[in-house]
């Protein structure tokens, strides 16, 4: 069966907007893009969507998301105070808001379980990432602390569907106790492990690493995307590695941004040197040849948690 989606615009490519575009789906697959009249041409009696007043374009990803977290200042504790069940829930919820927006495809980087809801955006999901005792993001649970607990544990993921392995290459700022943001958690040996290990599932691997060191240990191990990428290496210090950033151009190694929608707050905090070299890295890295991923690194509003909150409710199952 053939769908014609008429609009004002349609967004086939950022640079090449279509004035008075269609866009013609048949049996559930995408078959023409273009001029109204052209791709009206191509249709075989079909049901005709118009919307005069809109922009179609294609379904926007979410390279990187946190499904149980909530969009509170709270997220954490409200995370820790749910079970299983609840998380779930709450994904679906959060998914369905991700699908309003224009989102159809997201990767969930850090979760107790490995959520793969439906009947919304497609999930690519890590399940808990590997870090070490006590480290960031250890309250997922996929604190590993031998060569052997590394391979267990990225089976594990891999046995309940996982479709990426996350490892937290490098510390955090959520975690209290842990390595700071700048300080590396596995030496690049390690790394290749879990590289390794993940490949006999066939699975990419997924580097949270802000230090340039943790984001260099990170590309000579071979993973395939580094989320954040920020190059720190102290309060407020950053250092740019060319090399690093060629041998990641070479490798096919991306850089996801994990901008959130509170980077301006984010930029003042930092004042306006420190918030230069940080977003900088952005169009330095892409000038080096870096592809660029979009992520938000965030959690999302939702009713499951947010109502919770502000009735400060006690979950079920304590």
């Amino acid at each position: 069966m053939d769908t014609l989606i008429t609009a004002a615009r349609v967004l086939a490519r950022p640079s090449d907007p279509i004035d008075g575009g269609a866009v013609l789906v048949r049996d559930g697959v995408l078959a023409a893009v273009g001029h109204r009249g052209d791709v009206a041409a191509a249709a075989v009696d079909p049901v005709v969507r118009d919307f005069p007043d809109a922009t179609v374009l294609p379904g926007l990803f979410n390279v990187h998301v946190h499904l149980s977290f909530d969009a509170t200042r709270e997220m954490l504790p409200a995370f820790l105070a749910s079970d299983d069940a609840s998380l779930a829930r709450a994904a679906e919820d959060h998914l369905g808001q991700l699908l309003r927006s224009g989102v159809t495809t997201v990767r969930d980087l850090g979760g107790r379980t490995v959520l793969k809801p439906t009947g919304g955006p497609r999930v690519l999901a890590s399940g808990p990432p590997l870090t070490v005792p006590d480290g960031h993001c250890h309250f997922f649970g996929g604190a590993v602390s031998s060569d052997a607990e590394i391979r267990t544990l990225v089976d594990a993921n891999a046995a309940a569907g996982a479709d990426v392995i996350k490892v937290m290459a490098g510390g955090g700022q959520i975690t209290e106790g842990g390595a700071e943001m700048w300080e590396s958690q596995f030496s690049q040996r390690q790394l290749e492990i879990v590289v390794a290990q993940a490949a006999r599932h066939g699975l990419p691997v997924a580097a949270h690493a802000h230090g340039a060191d943790a984001i260099a240990a990170s590309a000579e191990a071979g993973v395939s995307t580094i989320e954040h990428c920020t190059f720190m290496s102290g309060p407020g210090r950053t250092d740019l590695r060319p090399a690093v950033a060629r041998w990641m151009a070479a490798a096919g190694i991306s850089a996801c941004s994990t901008s959130s929608r509170n980077w301006r707050l984010m930029a003042e905090r930092m004042g306006e040197e420190v918030a230069r070299r940080v977003y900088g890295r952005l169009p330095w890295l892409e000038e080096h040849g870096v592809r660029l991923l979009s992520g938000t690194d965030a959690g999302l509003p939702g009713s499951t948690f947010d109502d919770r909150i502000r009735r400060r409710e006690k979950p079920s199952h304590s």
